[in-house]
């Protein structure tokens, strides 16, 4: 059997695709091994979301080709959203075998049959129905703890700045009873928590053939019903489409877990509406307000842009006093990478300078660590339930586990192991982690 080595950059979705690809090759007589060292077949599963996510892969293009020197036999492929925005630029290189797009992993067995030397082969076409919903993947989880499920693929907004529609795609859904049935085994497996994946999970919805339809709302309560043992979580949330359908099932479940990941990219209007967002800030705020009016101890996260183009001081100052407001536990922060083919490199150039990106982007980043360190700060003298994830990175002799609202939780212990759920209390922290012992 020949022996598959994938390595995995990017979001969850794109370790989701992997877990695809294994249970793809799997079933074609391909073994996975995780020794780079060993593999008949190297594959990266990219992602082009940023600039510097792309040569990150150039990179490791030039460290598989220094193999293929060594074993003339060993095949690279580049799979995901990179092989799909640049398509043959990959292959004539002439250190890439394979090419193909996130629609097209099923093709995957053919490709490598095909392939022999000066003949690469590529599939980079996308598609309106393939959700890989029949697949069951291959875990890679080495905790076994939790799982990441896609309920969804594509996406339909097109914001500005966002090369995502071009390289996965129109926006369709799953029929929701391959994702119930997907989470069922999950739990019959010993997983302990789900991750329902989705470029919009608001968007999501399934019509039968009978003009009957499921909602996101609907799709987490069928989840979140198949075991109180069984923890939900889902990413990521748009704000023009957040309902109230879905802080109202969230509340009347406790295996739902309390955590929201709302990007909000920027305080300005202005900027917001350049972006194509298509929500207001006070939007947003109302939004947070009826979260937080519902879900008192709900924990949110966001992701924020510096620099978009045109930005001006006016537009950062209103970003910085949106952090302010709503006082986000954590955020994912960059500044403006423009992407070739985006509907803002086509038709906004990228006047903000990298000198003034850097500065705003590192206010914001200063900001956020002083909201994170006095979010988790109001969190001493707290109990939590944590699932346990395993030990601690940096002690051994102590845990570390997730609290519903996503913190991080360390603590002592001996007796407990991954998949157990804990109960804490937490006696101090830092920025990013509550420092715990075990509850009495």
């Amino acid at each position: 059997m020949k022996k598959v080595y994938i390595e995995t950059y990017g979001c969850q979705m794109n370790v989701n695709d992997t877990e695809v690809v294994f249970s793809i090759l799997g079933k074609a007589g391909y073994e996975r091994t995780e020794d780079i060292a060993e593999a008949d077949i190297i594959f990266a599963n990219t992602c082009s979301i940023r600039d510097n996510a792309e040569q990150r892969i150039w990179g490791r293009i030039e460290q598989f080709a220094i193999r293929k020197r060594e074993r003339a036999d060993v095949v690279v492929g580049i799979l995901g959203c990179m092989a799909e925005r640049l398509k043959d630029k990959l292959l004539e290189t002439g250190k890439v075998d394979i090419v193909a797009g996130p629609d097209a992993y099923r093709s995957l067995p053919r490709l490598l049959e095909a392939v022999l030397p000066g003949h690469p082969q590529i599939d980079v076409l996308l598609s309106r129905e393939e959700t890989y919903g029949d697949i069951s993947p291959v875990r890679i989880d080495r905790g076994g703890v939790s799982a990441f499920i896609s309920i969804m693929r594509g996406c339909n907004n097109v914001c500005s700045y966002c090369v995502v529609p071009y390289t996965r795609g129109a926006e369709r859904s799953r029929d929701p009873r391959t994702i119930v049935r997907e989470a069922c085994d999950c739990f019959r497996e010993g997983y302990r928590e789900v991750t329902l994946l989705g470029q919009n999970v608001d968007s999501y919805r399934w019509k039968d053939g009978d003009g009957g339809e499921v909602t996101f709302a609907q799709l987490l309560e069928m989840v979140a019903r198949i075991s109180p043992l069984l923890r939900v979580r889902f990413s990521t949330s748009n704000p023009q489409d957040f309902s109230d359908d879905v802080i109202l099932t969230m509340s009347r479940y406790d295996n739902i877990c309390r955590h929201i990941h709302f990007p909000v990219q920027s305080g300005s209007d202005r900027i917001l509406e350049k972006m194509r967002r298509r929500y207001t800030r006070e939007w947003y705020l109302e939004r947070v307000r009826m979260i937080r009016s519902v879900i008192p101890d709900c924990g949110l996260t966001t992701d924020v842009i510096a620099g978009f183009c045109s930005e001006t001081e006016d537009d950062h100052r209103d970003t910085l006093s949106l952090f302010e407001e709503v006082g986000f536990d954590s955020a994912f922060m960059f500044y403006y990478s423009e992407r070739p083919g985006t509907i803002a490199a086509r038709n906004y150039p990228d006047d903000v300078d990298i000198q003034t990106k850097t500065r705003r982007l590192n206010e914001i980043i200063a900001l956020q660590n002083r909201k994170s360190l006095e979010s988790y700060r109001r969190d001493i003298g707290r109990s939590f339930t944590v699932l346990v994830e395993g030990p601690s990175k940096k002690n051994p002799e102590e845990l570390c586990g997730r609290a519903s609202n996503n913190k991080m939780c360390v603590f002592p212990d001996s007796v407990h192991k991954a998949g157990d759920y804990v109960d804490v209390e937490v006696v101090g922290c830092t920025s990013a982690t509550l420092l715990c012992r075990l509850a009495e």
